[in-house]
């Protein structure tokens, strides 16, 4: 029973780690069956325990009915040799019968009780929340021609009121490379969650293609959208698995394809299993760089119109950095591409720098025309310079 409550604790725990994920690559019908099963599988586990639990109950009685039989046997043993007498004996063994069932019911009852209304506070607190991203009526698909990404007046806010996003407004033309940098805070990983609508703006609208996301079908628009995050995502699953949740029925030709344009295929090779191997709890037995480069295969896989990198290298080393970068490189071709910067030498050729600051746009433009222009920028690039 531990072990499958503990299953279930592990599933349930990756899906609330990997919601972005799973709604991006639109995985919510498979690990909506994955969870079903587990909870199957621990509501089974738990009618085996409850039974043999009822099991041993006559077992229990058996063991209080000769200790009863001791108490009337040592009692009467006092009444005949007139040490209590038998009416005392008997007015103490009848209160004691009469008061053993009802206290242990009672006992049993409260612990219930407290139990169901406690799973009940929780349960309620879930189903009466309000789902905010949803299709609004009459929504269509999207149609995806020039990959044009447009921000109007955007501003979004925490539900504690924190501002992240302040009235921005901004163009990415189709097929550019655009970078976002900025401090810690600025709104960059906000920003680009707001495009496929893992949040929905507090005010203003996105338009793809001259088409605003919330009269779209949410499936339609993540659809178009991959995402690779500094923060990879794996199942406890084999590598094909990870994999296949870009595209589910891709053929496993595809799957080989996409992994040596990720430059993934030459260590996945050297594994004992290799496509069939089992990457453990959010991939803890792959390395920094291999978790990544699965993560950038996914996303290949997927062949999306939009493609979001937040931070893909930032926590690597050079060897790997550069592995990545070149994967990198054959997951944007012909894409429209937003990428949160950590590392400003990795940028210096994008179509465009956006820098923010406190949620807001300071400027935009070239490497050279921010060097000048914007005091973030050089700033940052400057700290970077020094660490070399």
């Amino acid at each position: 029973m531990l072990q499958t409550f503990d299953d279930f604790t592990k599933v349930l725990s990756e899906i609330l780690r990997a919601i972005a994920v799973i709604k991006i690559f639109q995985q919510e019908k498979i690990q909506l069956k994955k969870f079903s099963e587990s909870i199957e599988d621990r509501m089974s586990k738990g009618m085996k325990v409850e039974k043999t639990r009822l099991r041993t109950a006559p077992f229990l009685e058996t063991i209080t009915g000769f200790a009863i039989a001791l108490v009337v046997f040592a009692g009467g043993y006092q009444s005949l040799n007139d040490q209590i007498e038998i009416g005392t004996f008997f007015s103490f063994l009848t209160a004691m019968m009469l008061a053993y069932q009802p206290v242990r019911a009672l006992a049993g009852f409260n612990i219930g009780i407290n139990e169901g209304l406690a799973a009940l506070k929780r349960i309620y607190e879930l189903i009466d929340r309000k789902n905010l991203i949803k299709n609004e009526e009459n929504c269509k698909e999207l149609i995806i021609s020039n990959k044009q990404i447009l921000f109007s007046n955007v501003k979004f806010s925490y539900p504690d009121g924190t501002l992240a996003i302040n009235n921005i407004s901004c163009k990415i033309d189709g097929g550019s490379k655009v970078a976002i940098v900025g401090r810690s805070g600025a709104g960059k990983t906000t920003l680009i969650n707001l495009i496929p609508r893992i949040y929905n703006t507090t005010e203003g609208d996105i338009f793809i293609d001259n088409q605003n996301i919330k009269n779209v079908k949410i499936d339609s628009l993540r659809q178009q959208i991959s995402l690779v995050s500094q923060e990879i995502i794996l199942f406890d699953d084999t590598i094909k698995e990870n994999i296949l949740q870009g595209k589910t029925d891709a053929h496993e030709s595809e799957i080989i394809e996409a992994c040596k344009l990720a430059a993934a295929d030459e260590f996945i090779q050297k594994m004992p299993a290799k496509y069939e191997t089992i990457v453990g709890e959010n991939g803890v037995k792959l390395s920094g760089g291999q978790k990544q480069r699965l993560s950038i295969a996914r996303a290949i896989l997927r062949d999306s119109s939009i493609i979001l990198l937040d931070e893909p290298t930032s926590a690597l080393d050079n060897e790997s950095e550069k592995k990545i970068q070149d994967a990198i490189n054959n997951l944007i071709k012909n894409k429209t591409t937003i990428i949160i910067a950590h590392k400003l030498s990795t940028i210096l050729n994008m179509d465009k720098i956006i820098v923010l600051k406190n949620g807001i746009i300071e400027a935009e433009g070239n490497h050279e025309y921010l060097l000048k222009n914007s005091k973030t920028y050089s700033k940052l690039y400057n700290e970077e310079l020094k660490k070399k």
